[in-house]
């Protein structure tokens, strides 16, 4: 292995373990706890290191968003594939969804509550987040309807549980009552 292979493997991993930190900081107490400052004694690297790396918070949670975003998308296909019928499979899909964003509540605000400086339903999204979107479509668009065009069933349906997912979280809505509400949303918005 060349000097610069190994340069280039310890940057990568120094990213990874900052981002890591980070995700766990903000899982423990939240974002407001995640600085440079106490990330850079977390990870024993001086703080120009962490910038070497990353300009500041808003990239440090936009690469954490961008990893919950593939992590999302594996999760739902996931649950998807073991479903029988699109009725099962959008079941699994909201379930999936919904219990991504309550085990994972920080990551779940990196995605869609905070500013990462990441482009959404642009030319120039990154790809975690064309495929996360493409995760909620691949199911979605079997039970569009006629003349509903696929992608906007799934932006209504993933707003639906981009909705129940936080007031849930936020206390708004109680939480024994996920289950029905997702059966409603099924039932009532993809008419299954």
């Amino acid at each position: 292995m060349s000097v610069q292979e190994r340069k280039q493997r310890e940057r990568a991993e120094r990213e990874r373990l900052i981002v890591a930190t980070a995700r766990e900081l903000a899982e423990q107490q939240g974002w407001d706890a995640v600085t440079t400052r106490r990330l850079a004694e977390r990870i024993e690297y001086s703080q120009p290191v962490l910038y070497s790396h990353f300009r500041g918070k808003r990239e440090i949670i936009g690469a954490v968003a961008l990893q919950g975003a593939s992590e999302m998308a594996v999760a739902m296909r996931a649950a998807t594939a073991a479903a029988d019928g699109p009725r099962a499979r959008v079941t699994a899909l909201a379930r999936a969804y919904l219990a991504f964003a309550e085990r994972h509540p920080a990551v779940y605000d990196a995605l869609f509550q905070l500013d990462g400086g990441l482009a959404y339903a642009q030319e120039d999204t990154p790809e975690p987040l064309k495929d996360a979107f493409a995760a909620l479509l691949e199911c979605l668009s079997e039970v569009a309807g006629d003349g509903v065009r696929p992608e906007l069933f799934t932006e209504t349906f993933w707003a639906s549980l981009h909705g129940l997912a936080t007031l849930t979280r936020a206390g708004r809505l109680p939480p024994e009552d996920t289950e029905r509400r997702t059966e409603l949303l099924v039932d009532r918005l993809a008419m299954l």
